[in-house]
């Protein structure tokens, strides 16, 4: 059985970033999100995650702000920045290159990969 990803900080990074583009979230809600986006089978430790966007607001590439009242105690919001978009947009570009020279490395082609039965 395959182990699950261990994702570097700037994975990390990059992650929340393509989570913020969708729209303004609090720390749970990323959580969720990207929990949800990989149907249950990777999270991403939440205290992990509080430590990337503290790093990423440090960086100027998110900015927070509390929200109302609701259900408890007040949320703190995260949302994307100008700059974050940027680095974000970079990063792609950069993945999407070196997805490509990994998977011609290991003559990987969309059609022989299988998903692992479970």
């Amino acid at each position: 059985m395959a182990r699950p990803p261990v994702f570097s900080a700037a994975e990390k990074q990059r992650i929340v970033l393509s989570v913020l583009r969708h729209g303004d979230r609090y720390g749970f809600e990323i959580y969720k999100s990207i929990r949800d986006a990989t149907g249950g089978s990777h999270e991403i430790k939440e205290a992990t995650l509080y430590a990337t966007y503290r790093r990423l607001e440090k960086d100027g590439l998110v900015e927070s702000y509390w929200g109302d009242e609701t259900q408890g105690g007040r949320r703190k919001y995260y949302r994307i920045t100008d700059a974050g978009r940027a680095v974000y947009g970079g990063n792609v570009t950069a993945w999407i290159a070196t997805r490509r020279i990994i998977d011609s490395l290991l003559d990987i082609k969309t059609t022989d990969v299988k998903e692992p039965r479970s």
